[in-house]
């Protein structure tokens, strides 16, 4: 299986044209052109750039600074918080943007165009699978203190999910409560699923005195729905040496899980 992924890895990226420094005839590689698609027409704050490419904020850098000197780009400070940078496309670069979605749009149709339309469906049906597992396999699950920021934002969209599907809404207050002590060991653990830097499912294990445990606060975000996270969550959760995990973050330091 593994020889299978590599073999897969090397054709598409052949096919392509990731190797080529010059993508899609352009004067520069592809990491740029990927950083122009991601700016967009209306322009992004740079730290969400760097957590949406997951790039290291040094190579990022790098790539802003030539895309800068090229003309494609301008860094200005936020109206909102001068400490945070956004970055925007300049006339040219809206032009270089224009450009690099006119041959992608090319380079796909080449690659439908010498096969059979019952191929050519097949293609884009596997494409649009393996998009979804290559998701799936990037999702990751680790324990977190109760008190860390995506334990928090994971256990409000669970309640909030829960107001919006009940007729009469939700209250978590007369509900079964779950106090921060309480999802720590010894009294029992959370766990978070992240993909890239943003919090998407959590569950809670919850020990008792007499030697079991139940599963509590189960929850998957909407938009990573149908990869089977939701079963991840409960197997990690049902694994015997769960309770042994290391946590990561703990009560006044934010961490992303990873």
């Amino acid at each position: 299986m593994i020889k299978a992924v590599r073999s897969f890895n090397r054709a598409v990226t052949q096919r392509v044209g990731a190797l080529n420094e010059h993508y899609l005839g352009r004067s520069r590689p592809l990491g740029e052109a990927r950083v122009l698609w991601e700016i967009g027409e209306r322009g992004c704050d740079v730290r969400l750039l760097r957590a949406r490419l997951d790039l290291d904020s040094g190579y990022l850098s790098r790539l802003l600074r030539s895309l800068e000197g090229a003309g494609l780009t301008a860094l200005t400070p936020s109206d909102d918080d001068r400490r945070v940078r956004n970055v925007r496309l300049t006339k040219r670069g809206g032009a270089e943007l224009a450009m690099l979605d006119q041959r992608s749009d090319a380079l796909a149709k080449s690659m439908l165009s010498t096969l059979a339309p019952a191929q050519q469906e097949r293609l884009v049906t596997a494409m649009a699978e393996v998009d979804r597992l290559l998701t799936a396999s990037a999702v990751e699950i680790s324990q977190v203190d109760p008190d860390q920021s995506d334990a928090r934002l994971c256990l409000s969209a669970y309640y909030a999910e829960l107001d919006r599907r009940f007729p009469a809404g939700f209250d978590a207050a007369t509900g079964d409560s779950l106090e921060p002590g309480e999802m720590r060991p010894p009294a029992g653990l959370l766990l978070v699923a992240t993909l890239g830097k943003t919090a998407v499912g959590c569950g809670v294990l919850r020990f008792h005195s007499e030697g079991w445990a139940e599963i509590k606060r189960l929850w998957v975000d909407g938009s990573v729905r149908g990869l089977g996270l939701g079963r991840r969550l409960l197997g990690e959760l049902e694994t015997p040496g769960c309770a042994t995990r290391e946590p990561h973050g703990s009560p006044g330091h934010e961490q992303v899980a990873s």
